[in-house]
């Protein structure tokens, strides 16, 4: 292959190479790949993801730190190619980049700190499946999906390319996690006896939205689901509450950031029988969640503080949602909450219409 150039980094410098193989080679060689192997984003495949997302290639969606690199539409198809994305997806991308831009998310800061923090996508409304379909279901956060792997994946790319965060260069996490690789799902809206996340968060049924948390990898729960509702759903209340404000995390340890909680559909069920909306679910898993200061740092606090005040998250630090099979694990996403903002999550809309290549109904 050569002639027409390979757009080779989030740049889009033009290279050429004898063939895809090499081009591969090439860019596990520029540090431009998350060390697995990439699709080759040549000017046709880039171009077409740009015309799928309905801007202009030049336009910036904002700066993505810690190198305030300019995320342009055309790098970040660029990055969307390579993940492995259909030009359907890319109007999700699109929004999530946009919302990885947004300064409350504290990305140039989430980047370089030595937590393991990574960006957890959540996409809502019909977008699931108008460009997808999105994995709302059994596995959602596992292998399987092109649209939920792909897609996360595409966010990763941007954060090295564009952001510049390179293990041990700029991103100084002292150990990663997988879920840097790729973090994205879809709430399983049709599942649930409650409103969506996204209309919890101010936007109507009908709106496409993605919500970004920058999070450490899912802690599995357990709850065995028995007839006695009453008791079963307050030990969930109780599980939940211990697990967001686990000692060992920064939203137990100091009350701060955010933690989503993703509840399995029959877990979601025993809660709704329980008579509990969501707001009563926060405000239970909250009051779970307090612990005194003395349990929590002890000695290691510096002098003065008072060690008996209750230190948890607060229900509006909790961001709860349906997703997965039914059974007896639901999944607690802690978080790191330092930056300026304490990176709480941010929303952006899905604009598509005419953009996704194969409109799918919704199921």
């Amino acid at each position: 292959m050569s002639g027409p150039g390979l757009v080779l980094d989030a740049g889009s410098k033009m290279r050429s190479a004898a063939s895809e193989e090499a081009a591969l080679e090439d860019l596990h060689r520029l540090g431009c790949t998350d060390g697995l192997p990439v699709i080759i984003p040549t000017v046709s495949r880039v171009d077409r993801m740009v015309l799928a997302g309905g801007m202009g290639p030049d336009l910036s969606l904002g700066t993505i730190g810690p190198l305030d690199g300019s995320a342009t539409v055309r790098s970040v198809a660029i990055c969307a190619v390579m993940a492995g994305c259909r030009p359907d997806y890319f109007p999700v991308v699109l929004a999530a980049v946009s919302a990885l831009c947004d300064p409350v998310l504290d990305i140039g800061e989430v980047q370089v700190t030595t937590h393991n923090a990574g960006p957890m996508i959540v996409v809502n409304g019909p977008a699931r499946y108008d460009c997808g379909p999105f994995e709302s279901g059994t596995g959602a956060l596992g292998p399987g999906n092109q649209a939920n792997a792909s897609v996360g994946r595409a966010i990763r790319l941007c954060l090295l390319n564009i952001g510049g965060a390179r293990p041990g260069i700029a991103d100084m996490a002292l150990t990663g996690q997988p879920a840097k690789f790729t973090f994205c799902l879809a709430e399983a809206e049709e599942d649930s006896p409650f409103p969506p996340l996204h209309v919890r968060l101010g936007y109507d049924a009908g709106q496409s939205v993605v919500t970004l948390l920058t999070a450490e990898a899912p802690r599995s729960l357990f709850c065995q689901v028995t007839e006695d509702v009453a008791d079963c759903s307050d030990r969930l209340l109780r599980q939940l509450g211990e697990a967001v404000a686990s000692r060992a995390s920064n939203n137990g340890s100091w009350g701060i950031g955010e933690a989503a909680i993703i509840l399995n559909p029959e877990h979601a069920q025993v809660l709704a029988r329980a008579g509990l909306n969501l707001s009563d679910v926060a405000q239970q898993v909250s009051a779970f969640s307090m612990k005194p200061r003395r349990q929590l740092h002890g000695p290691a606090y510096p002098p003065g503080l008072d060690l008996d005040v209750l230190i948890g998250l607060a229900p509006e630090q909790l961001l709860i949602m349906v997703a997965g099979g039914g059974g007896v694990y639901s999944m607690v996403v802690n978080s790191w909450g330092g930056g300026v903002h304490q990176n709480r999550h941010v929303c952006a809309e899905v604009s598509y219409g005419a953009s996704c290549e194969v409109p799918r109904p919704l199921r």
